[in-house]
């Protein structure tokens, strides 16, 4: 058999492992996570169907499966139909690209389904991608809350994908590679960038959250107020695509905080003392820290209101994207004058951290950039005088 075969067989059979594991991770995520927030609400979660609960995501499946497909008739049958597989489609493809050990750490092969020189971008490309799934199956519903739903997500992914991408450009310096694996290499000789970049981390977490739909910026499915968005019109596997998507983004935006703040796939150095190698095994540290990330976004879900929607796009385009262009020049400016003067990366560390502490003391001030009324009240004519007549 040529090589060139026995390659392209081992990259498909990664890819349908890292394709079957987060399948899995979503079922069970949903299961946590509503785990979770029972106990944080003080009430018992699902715990009927098997031992503990644990075959309530396979009733979940069996479920959605089975479950009647209703027929929109008004709805255009192919975009409403390929809408979420271009959701799931772009979101299994974009994990695949996050290396999850060092290179020939897996069984003699290496942990990623593909590696690109230019990975970072290529990762973006495909979470931009993703939201064409969404504004497509509003579009294609043909109904009036299911666009209202596609349009707030197109906007709020185009808002928030300039501060997130500004936020990791002073990393990106710092480093001066957008190779996941240099990236993470970079950080095992000279420490997490989160030591470095806690203000552009800040950044990156609040754009995160906004790229994949999570509280407190769910606003694209607000039940509320367009009922539930994009979804209202879905039913059965189709309605279920678009809820794996949604997870499986989740779960890449926290290997991609890992991959970029937290040292990826390696573990703290100072416990190869303990046991030899340990920082340096595959797949183990990168779960941990994605598990740690996934916690997060389930206790923000549980912890704040939604935003409104006015607000939601005052925060991306007044704060979220000023400070990330301020830390870019911050980071530059570091780099061409303080970095030659013989200032280590402590320094702009101490930077970033005085960034971030100046923001939450200024949290007071700066409230009003998003949380103003739209419009400013005007009295009304001929209202009667306070007190009466």
């Amino acid at each position: 058999m040529p090589d060139w075969l026995i390659a392209a067989l081992i990259t498909l059979l990664k890819a349908v492992l890292v394709a079957l594991a987060l399948l899995t991770t979503f079922a069970y995520m949903t299961l946590i996570e509503r785990r979770l927030l029972a106990r944080m609400q003080i009430r018992w979660g699902p715990n009927r169907v098997g031992p503990m609960g644990l075959l309530q995501p396979l009733a979940d499946a069996i479920k959605s499966i089975f479950k009647e497909d209703l027929q929109v008739s008004m709805a255009d049958k192919l975009v409403y139909t390929l809408a979420p597989i271009v959701a799931i489609g772009m979101a299994l493809t974009a994990f695949g690209g996050i290396p999850a050990g060092p290179a020939g750490s897996l069984f003699g092969a290496d942990p990623w389904v593909y590696n690109l020189d230019a990975g970072l971008l290529a990762l973006l490309a495909l979470t931009s991608m993703g939201v064409y799934g969404i504004f497509l199956g509003g579009w294609a519903s043909g109904s009036k809350y299911p666009i209202l739903g596609g349009l707030r997500s197109s906007a709020q992914m185009i808002s928030y994908e300039l501060g997130m991408g500004l936020s990791i450009l002073g990393t990106l310096m710092l480093i001066g590679s957008i190779n996941f694996r240099v990236i993470v290499e970079w950080q095992a000789l000279a420490g997490w960038t989160v030591l470095y970049q806690v203000f552009a981390f800040a950044l990156f977490l609040v754009s995160s959250f906004a790229e994949v739909n999570r509280t407190p910026f769910d606003l694209p499915e607000a039940e509320q107020e367009i009922v539930a968005g994009y979804l209202t019109e879905y039913t059965a596997i189709k309605w279920a695509l678009f809820q794996m998507a949604e997870y499986v983004n989740m779960i890449t935006a926290s290997a991609l905080m890992s991959t970029l703040f937290f040292g990826g796939y390696r573990g703290p150095v100072f416990l190869d003392g303990l046991i030899p190698g340990i920082s340096g095994w595959p797949i183990i540290w990168l779960v941990v820290k994605i598990a740690f990330f996934l916690f997060v976004f389930i206790w923000v879900r549980a912890t704040l209101p939604r935003f409104r929607y006015d607000q939601l796009m005052r925060l991306g385009w007044k704060l979220i994207l000023p400070l990330a262009l301020g830390n870019t020049m911050l980071v530059a400016f570091y780099l061409a004058f303080l970095k030659p003067a013989g200032l280590g990366y402590w320094f702009l560390g101490l930077l970033s951290l005085a960034a971030l502490l100046g923001l939450f003391l200024m949290s007071d001030r700066v409230r009003g950039l998003w949380s103003a009324p739209a419009a400013p009240k005007v009295a009304e004519k001929g209202a009667r005088p306070v007190g009466g007549d």
